[in-house]
């Protein structure tokens, strides 16, 4: 199985981080799309998994609690019924920050009510 070396794969991450898109990210490094998508979701697991095992146990004097609407292929109201069952619509990010570091405490994207409210609330209280 072929494989990017590091030295690529920095240079894919450093497109990105820079906010080149992916198809201009492909022809800027010479990587085509499918393993720069395939590079973008194991870097987002191996993210997911460093911050669940290091942001624990913060000592913080103040968090702030925010949540931020975005929507996924479509706003709810035009979403076709077949892209439903598929999670296409309205989605929420809720973020908890600490008010004088800045470090994400913790965060979640999932709807707006109390189940989203409260899994949120009980995963931030995991870690502080």
């Amino acid at each position: 199985m072929n494989r990017l070396s590091v030295t690529k794969r920095a240079q894919v991450v450093n497109a990105l981080v820079e906010g080149i898109s992916i198809r201009a990210t492909c022809r800027l490094t010479g990587v085509c799309k499918d393993a720069t998508l395939k590079l973008v979701r194991d870097l987002g697991a191996a993210c997911v998994a460093h911050h669940n095992a290091a942001v624990r146990w913060v000592h913080s004097r103040r968090v702030q609690c925010d949540e931020a609407w975005a929507f996924c292929y479509a706003k709810a109201k035009n979403v076709p019924e077949e892209k439903k069952a598929q999670g296409a619509g309205n989605v929420w990010t809720w973020v908890g920050i600490d008010a004088d570091s800045k470090l994400i405490i913790s965060y979640l994207c999932g709807g707006r009510d109390a189940k989203w409210a409260c899994k949120f609330m009980e995963d931030l209280a995991s870690r502080v």
